[in-house]
């Protein structure tokens, strides 16, 4: 089976080109802008603990964190000789690129710097978040479908009748890893987060539910997944994405651990 070819450029405008990548990113803060507002007049927070005005500002401190972490995190651990001999390709984000464990690390930071400034309650405000990361990660991957990039490993058709010949993978049917971790990842993650976000857990239990679940469904998609051509296997099977991964879970159980010793 050919994957969809699809043109990565979704509109052009004279000399100015929207790219779907770029797009999925678009559609991912929207998402969060709506969804995370919708738990905060859950919670009874919207208008007298966060204000229209602070969250606002806050998107924008997490946006920012997202693209400065995601790309700084790709550029230094997953290509860093190609940007070394390439550097004003570092800002051409909509060719892809992106790291969701920089990406992640650098909207935490940004967020915390943020609400430390301005007295929020960063812990609750994460959470909400993290509900709806997930969503985001949908997008992304999408994007990468689209782009034709970070497809999955070589399959028989015989015992993988959705594999996909991907025109820059050469000819053999491959894994859609993408769409793999588009569901898995993405959607199912954000169903779970989504219809318990009303549990009374303590604050940051969903940041570790988040932290568990991604490392979890990273690691098996990663298992489909082609290495990084410029990385390869870091050792044996593992390839970076599944050593990040793992980290991120040894993150989520210290998460939980400080949550009930905080109490």
């Amino acid at each position: 089976m050919l994957a969809p070819q699809i043109d990565p450029v979704a509109l052009q405008l004279g000399p100015i080109a929207i790219h779907w990548y770029g797009l999925m990113y678009v559609f991912a803060f929207m998402s969060a802008w709506k969804l995370v507002q919708i738990q905060l007049k859950e919670q009874n927070l919207w208008g007298k603990t966060v204000s229209s005005e602070k969250f606002e500002n806050l998107f924008t401190f997490l946006i920012l964190g997202v693209i400065l972490g995601g790309r700084i995190w790709y550029v230094l651990f997953y290509n860093p000789s190609f940007y070394l001999e390439n550097p004003i390709k570092v800002f051409y984000i909509w060719n892809g690129g992106m790291s969701f464990h920089g990406g992640f690390l650098g909207s935490v930071i940004a967020g915390w710097w943020y609400c430390s400034k301005n007295n929020l309650p960063y812990l609750k405000l994460l959470d909400n978040f993290a509900v709806v990361a997930p969503l985001g990660l949908a997008f992304g991957r999408i994007g990468n479908f689209i782009n034709g990039e970070l497809w999955g490993r070589v399959a028989d058709p015989a015992q993988v009748p959705w594999a996909m010949i991907f025109p820059y993978a050469g000819d053999l049917p491959r894994h859609p890893s993408q769409l793999y971790e588009m569901a898995l990842e993405g959607i199912l993650l954000f169903l779970i987060l989504w219809f318990t976000r009303k549990k009374a857990w303590k604050s940051g239990t969903r940041i570790a539910i988040f932290l568990l679940g991604y490392a979890a469904a990273r690691i098996f998609c990663e298992n489909f997944r082609e290495p990084d051509a410029q990385l390869g296997f870091i050792f044996a099977n593992i390839t970076m994405g599944m050593l990040q991964s793992s980290a991120m879970i040894i993150a989520g159980i210290a998460t939980l651990i400080w949550i009930q010793r905080k109490g």
